[in-house]
Formats: C-alpha cells, structure tokens, sequence
C-alpha cells in the first residue's frame, strides 16, 4: 500500500469452505482498527481484497489457491447472445439506486434465502445479520432494485468505488429465477460504470470447481488476478491461473 500508515493482517482459524465441500478455509483480515474508506478499498481490491460487511479480508488457505480474484474491464465488454436477450427479457423492470435497506429489502432476501440456499448456512430470519453482512459504515454502498411495477423483484448490493464498482451480494423474487436477475444486475452495472467512465467492475472470487461461481466467467473479457497481476483470461480456457499468494 502507498499509504503512511501500515495494515496489519490477522489470520482467522480454520473453517468449513463455503465453496468446496470437504475443504479447510481460513482468512487473512484487514485489522479492524485501520482507517478504511473508498479510495483505500479499491486498492485492496486491486490486491484480491473482498468486504464482509465493514471487514475486508482475502482467502489464505492452507495448500489451496482456488479463490480467484476476477473483474471486467467495462470498456472491452461485449455482451453475448444471451446476455443480450437476458436485457431485452427485462426491460420492462425499473431500477432505483437506494441509499438504505428497508423492510421490502429484508423481506426478499428471506424469501431468497429460503428458495434458494435454505442449507446455506445463513439464518434468513436474522435481521441483524443481514444489515452486518451487507451494510458498510466507511464504503458508499448503493442497493440496486429492480422493480416491476412497484413489485421489488431483486437487489444487487453494490460498492461505488472512485475507479469501479464492486459487487458484494445479489439476491432476487425465486419465482422470477426464469429472468436472469443475477446476470441482469451485472450486465447494468458495466452499462453504469461505462457511463460513469468507471474502469471495472469487480465480482470478487471465482472457484473453478463451484458451480455458484459459475456465472462469473460468462462475461468477457474477464481478468483474473495471477501471480503476474490481473491477465486476461483467454476465451477458450475457464478457469484462470492461480492468484499470488
């Protein structure tokens, strides 16, 4: 980091991977107590940093690489034929920037939770929790929503960072799975960052084996960060080279 002030990491202890079944994972955290704001966390980011609510952290896992930092470069993306129609399917949707998550908010992502990732993990009645894991006290965190007719359908929580968005956690209506609203709220956030003359947007870890993470390699170009920093990853090959250590 060019800063003054040096970061000091913490290693979390071992714990199941959310990612990989069978899998030992541990974090390396940002220490708690250093000044963290917008224009410090895109250089973490830059670095294969992710946020947890206010905590910044990155996989550092015993004989395992897997985690892969991966983001779009909004001025190189072309969207393919079926993020194209995944637009045209929804554009009768409107989309509002909230600066505050409400009531309709938490309501959805219960609902999520339950349809989609009911052995997840995660306890979709905990409303604390959810504010944790999603709000940020020192990042402008924005909450995309997409609204059909009044009817909110999906959120993409969204960090607006002064080179980039980030994308933090999407969550959507289960029954209106059939739209593509994880995919849709990527594709409007590089239409956004283009505008904006943002250069990428960052859609955090990749995990070659994890069919959640999937998605992620549909949008090209995609960079992945390496040992050699962030390198395209070829069109042919889905699955990058590991990240440095």
């Amino acid at each position: 980091m060019n800063d003054s002030q040096p970061v000091r990491l913490y290693l979390s202890a071992e714990h199941a991977c959310g990612y990989l079944s069978g899998y030992a994972a541990r974090s390396a955290f940002v220490d708690p107590e250093w000044t963290l704001n917008a224009p410090r966390y895109q250089r973490l980011l830059e670095m294969g940093f992710r946020r947890s609510g206010g905590h910044v952290y990155r996989p550092h896992c015993r004989d395992c690489m897997r985690c892969v930092p991966v983001r779009v470069p909004v001025a190189d993306f072309r969207p393919s034929r079926s993020q194209r129609r995944c637009l045209q399917h929804n554009a009768d949707l409107q989309l509002s920037l909230d600066t505050e998550l409400r009531d309709e908010h938490f309501a959805l992502y219960r609902r999520y939770l339950l349809g989609r990732h009911a052995d997840g993990g995660m306890d979709p009645h905990d409303r604390l929790a959810f504010h944790n894991f999603l709000e940020c006290p020192w990042a402008p965190v924005r909450y995309w929503s997409f609204r059909e007719h009044g009817r909110l359908l999906g959120v993409a929580v969204v960090d607006h960072l002064p080179l980039a968005f980030s994308a933090v956690y999407t969550f959507f209506e289960p029954r209106a799975a059939d739209r593509g609203l994880g995919t849709l709220a990527v594709l409007r956030q590089i239409e956004l960052a283009r505008e904006r003359g943002l250069t990428h947007v960052y859609l955090g870890y990749w995990v070659r084996e994890s069919r959640k993470m999937a998605y992620k390699s549909r949008f090209r170009p995609l960079e992945s960060l390496t040992a050699h920093g962030w390198t395209p990853m070829p069109d042919d090959v889905d699955r990058p080279s590991a990240p440095a250590g």
